[in-house]
């Protein structure tokens, strides 16, 4: 019976360890994620913008305002380079704690998030609030922005 007791034992011990195992990445791709998002702030901030922006991935969709549609990278960059270079905002920040979930199987992750910002823009200042899904896949190893999913406060 004692040697029924040890083999359950160092059975019960490799599955607490190799749950222990894969519950410790999961943590590392939710900080990759999150490191991610706020590469998102900081660009919007231009700090860093044109690495991030570098790192676009086609095809990406985004959802927005009721249309969805599928723009290339170069549009992306066109767009946020334009938007980017004519606003000077004094903060760009979440506003909560970005919620972050990686699939079971570690190949597909979302980060939402509520944001607050004000700047100033073709000398007028403006204020807004926004929430939105940011849609990742693992491609080669790391992760890749695919997709977003937004809207304003009105």
């Amino acid at each position: 019976m004692t040697r029924f007791f040890q083999i359950v034992t160092l059975a019960l011990g490799g599955i607490l360890l190799s749950g222990q195992a894969s519950s410790q990445q999961a943590p590392s791709d939710e900080a990759a994620l999150l490191a991610m998002h706020q590469e998102i702030l900081d660009a919007h901030k231009n700090i860093g913008l044109e690495a991030w922006l570098a790192k676009g991935v086609d095809p990406f969709v985004s959802a927005n305002r009721g249309v969805i549609s599928y723009p290339t990278k170069e549009a992306r960059t066109d767009m946020f380079r334009g938007y980017i270079g004519s606003t000077d905002f004094e903060y760009y920040r979440d506003m909560v704690p970005p919620v972050v979930k990686v699939s079971a199987d570690g190949t597909l992750g979302w980060v939402i998030v509520q944001v607050e910002a004000k700047g100033v823009r073709a000398g007028q200042v403006f204020e807004f609030q926004s929430a939105w899904i940011e849609l990742y896949e693992k491609q080669q190893g790391g992760w890749a922005n695919v997709g977003n999913v937004s809207n304003f406060k009105e």
